[in-house]
């Protein structure tokens, strides 16, 4: 709910518009969906990870980043002919934040998913939020109403638009739960299940 959530409910992402989703771990990749769902025109992932950037194309992205090239706003703005109209991120570093900020164009949404330390400050331009009306948002669950919001994903999901099979890369056994835990830190699976015997 927290990916898909933050893209319909607290967003609201319309029709046609063009996405940038910063970070593809599991979150990402449903915020991508959440795009997808929406009917966004353009989605465009970020991440340093190759193998993330992959899964990124197989939940929908229409465009994908490398991080580690260079300036990412630079080339979102020339994706988008001016920059994106939504942008997430999926992270939780003031720096990424700022770097999804950047990447929106005049009147963008940024909504912040990912969860940052306490102690990690964001500094932006004060003057750019009135000049540019650009907008950050914070999203929490994906705004969810469990009670009006599960049936739907399920609805979603018993009807093939939401993929949530595809998000589990690996299946370990219990004791393996340090690997599982190490596997998903190096961004090897989008989303792994401990299988108790």
């Amino acid at each position: 709910m927290t990916g898909v959530g933050a893209v319909i409910n607290t967003a609201k992402v319309e029709p046609g518009s063009s996405v940038v989703v910063i970070g593809c771990g599991g979150v990402g990749l449903n915020v991508i969906q959440g795009a997808v769902l929406a009917g966004a025109g353009r989605i465009i992932a970020v991440d340093m990870l190759e193998n993330k950037l992959a899964y990124a194309r197989e939940f929908g992205a229409t465009d994908i980043i490398d991080a580690s090239t260079g300036d990412t706003a630079a080339k979102v703005h020339d994706l988008t002919d001016g920059g994106a109209d939504y942008a997430f991120e999926a992270i939780g570093n003031s720096k990424t934040i700022l770097q999804a900020y950047e990447s929106t164009g005049i009147g963008g949404v940024t909504t912040v998913v990912g969860m940052a330390a306490e102690d990690d400050e964001l500094t932006l331009n004060a003057l750019s939020l009135p000049r540019t009306e650009k907008s950050i948002i914070g999203s929490w669950y994906g705004g969810a109403r469990p009670w009006v919001d599960l049936p739907k994903m399920v609805d979603l999901y018993m009807s093939g638009k939401l993929k949530v099979d595809s998000l589990v890369s690996r299946r370990y056994p219990l004791d393996d739960i340090n690997i599982a835990y190490d596997a998903l830190g190096r961004g090897e699976v989008a989303r792994s299940i401990l299988v108790y015997n």
